[in-house]
């Protein structure tokens, strides 16, 4: 299912139009899943499709063994206070300015 939505059993009209996914759309999304970012009906249809597609489950696997290892590797590990203070104001600016021109 590399390029199509997901599909159960039924015909496509008796899909739910909720369920349907296009793979390039699950993998965009797996690092929602892995870092528990997504509200629980996307969490279900992501999780769902990736039960039922090879494809996109090797790349969730592939993905998660990543973050685990990057989690292993860098774990506990905090930036300078300096740095996080820098990259603090710089968000704060870009949320201003995105909330005056938005």
């Amino acid at each position: 299912m590399s390029t199509g939505d997901v599909t159960g059993s039924g015909s496509p009209e008796e899909i739910d139009e909720a369920e349907r996914l296009d793979c390039s759309a699950v993998i965009a999304d797996v690092w929602l899943l892995l870092d528990n970012e997504c509200d629980t009906h996307a969490r279900a249809r992501l999780q769902s499709h990736i039960d039922t597609c090879a494809p996109c489950l090797e790349h969730y696997g592939i993905e998660q063994q990543l973050k685990s290892l990057v989690s292993r590797k860098c774990g506990g590990e905090q930036a300078p206070a300096g740095l996080r203070e820098r990259l603090t104001l710089e968000i704060r600016k870009t949320v201003i300015i995105r909330e005056t021109r938005g």
